[in-house]
C-alpha cells in the first residue's frame, strides 16, 4: 500500500502512535507531502520539543520506504480541479488542504488522516 500522512497524523506518530507506526510499517511507500512538512515544521518552531520533534522527523525521512512528495506542474491541475469542484458544492476546505489532496491524487496515494473535511472530496482514497 502507497499512503501519504497528513499533519494531524504525523503529529500521532510523534507523540507515539503505536498503532499507526506498525501500520505505516506495512506500507510499500509512505509520502509525506511538502505542504504537510512545512505545517509540521511550523508546529515544530512554536512548540517546546522542537529538537526532540526534529530529530524524530529527521530518522523518519531517513527511512528507504519514506519520501517527500514535492509538488509540479500537474499538481495546480489537480489543486484547480478540487478546488472548482467544492467551490461549486459549497463545501471549502483549508488551501493547504487543497495542496495535499491534490499531490495525493496525482500521485494516486491514500491519505492517513483524521480531517473529516477530506470527506467531501470523494474522488480522494483515506484511510
Amino acid at each position: 500500500m502507497r499512503v501519504a500522512l497528513d499533519t494531524n497524523r504525523l503529529t500521532d506518530l510523534f507523540q507515539g502512535d503505536s498503532g499507526l507506526a506498525k501500520q505505516l510499517e506495512l506500507c510499500d511507500e509512505v509520502c509525506i507531502p511538502l505542504f504537510v512538512l512545512g505545517e509540521i515544521k511550523a508546529r515544530f518552531y512554536g512548540g517546546a520539543q522542537r529538537p526532540r520533534n526534529e530529530i524524530l522527523l529527521e530518522k523518519l525521512l531517513a527511512k528507504p520506504t519514506v519520501r517527500v512528495l514535492m509538488p509540479r506542474r500537474q499538481t495546480a491541475e489537480y489543486y484547480g480541479r478540487i478546488f472548482v469542484q467544492l467551490k461549486q458544492a459549497g463545501t471549502p476546505v483549508p488551501h493547504n488542504d487543497l495542496w495535499i489532496a491534490a499531490l495525493v491524487l496525482e500521485h494516486d496515494l491514500t491519505l492517513i488522516t483524521r480531517d473529516r473535511h477530506f470527506q467531501r472530496i470523494p474522488q480522494l482514497l483515506r484511510a
